[in-house]
């Protein structure tokens, strides 16, 4: 196994991520893609803080393959510090091609090749060989945010929670009970879809957790300390696209914790997650209507979608 080396800095970033990295294919009623981007939840989080200017060190293994290469300097162009980032040799780099009909607003996901019918590559988790070097960076940033599990992930989650990070898991499935058990155990904001799991695996999260339950159009609802707190969904107005909408919301409140100085899960508070969710709803809202999951960034830019985010 041969990999791209990054030498470490003694300077370590804000916020620590990992989990699903691709690159998104958006086709718009043809056979041919309309444009191609840096996707996947992880990602569009990830890119999405690293051009608001927040301090972004993503921890991923992907090919060597030209996706790799391609995703890897997307996220070194926007902003973040890539030096975590692992091309990997034996791996190749998860597509995802994205089906929108743009009469109805639906769209459809797929990771075969409409043309070829190859299957593309899929989501590879860290190991230890990648985790081992980046455990400082780990165990010192403010927030650590998890979309998939493996037994390296699950290390990861706990060395940043036991280094007082803000740790934000956010799976869309159970794909093993016993690491999910782990991640559970070791996440301050459990962020999930009602219509993907049910609502009763947030009763496993420790007492002082905030899980955040999505419904799309219907709102969320944070849940803290035996309360539920319910944040209407915002007019979108325009709809083109609704992909990427829910990682705006997480997008909204990572930044305000970023914002609001928050060290450790003693200082997150429900006001400042409260807040946070609603800056994350607003730009969702504006980001529908736009192609592609961070469509409101390439159309408008940056210092736009900070103007929605600061909004009262």
């Amino acid at each position: 196994m041969n990999f791209q080396m990054h030498s470490m800095s003694a300077s370590y970033g804000q916020v620590v991520g990992t989990g699903l990295v691709a690159l998104d294919r958006i086709h718009v009623d043809e056979q041919e893609p309309l444009f191609e981007e840096l996707g996947g939840s992880c990602g569009n989080v990830l890119i999405s803080l690293a051009m608001l200017g927040r301090s972004v060190i993503p921890l991923l293994r992907l090919g060597t393959d030209r996706v790799g290469e391609r995703l890897e300097r997307d996220l070194r162009l926007a902003g973040a510090d890539t030096k975590l980032v692992w091309l990997d040799e034996e791996i190749r780099t998860p597509v995802i091609v994205e089906m929108l009909d743009l009469a109805s607003s639906d769209h459809s996901f797929s990771f075969v090749c409409p043309h070829s019918f190859e299957r593309f590559g899929g989501f590879e988790p860290i190991t230890l060989r990648e985790l081992e070097p980046a455990r400082p960076a780990v165990s010192s940033c403010a927030v650590f945010y998890a979309d998939r599990v493996s037994a390296a992930i699950c290390d990861a989650m706990e060395a940043a929670a036991d280094g007082g990070a803000i740790v934000h898991f956010e799976p869309s499935s159970i794909s093993d009970p016993d690491l999910f058990e782990r991640a559970l155990s070791a996440a301050h904001i459990f962020k999930y879809s009602a219509d993907r799991l049910d609502p009763d695996v947030a009763e496993r999260l420790r007492p002082e957790a905030f899980s955040i339950v999505t419904a799309g159009r219907f709102g969320l609802e944070v849940r803290h300390d035996g309360a539920a707190y319910r944040c209407e969904a915002i007019d979108a107005g325009v709809v083109k696209d609704t992909c990427g909408a829910g990682d705006m919301v997480t997008l909204g409140l990572i930044d305000a914790i970023i914002q609001a100085g928050v060290r450790g899960s003693e200082g997150l508070s429900l006001p400042i997650v409260l807040s946070g969710v609603k800056s994350g709803q607003r730009l969702a809202a504006a980001n529908c209507a736009y192609i592609g999951a961070r469509g409101l960034f390439r159309e408008r830019g940056p210092q736009h979608a900070r103007t929605i985010l600061a909004a009262f």
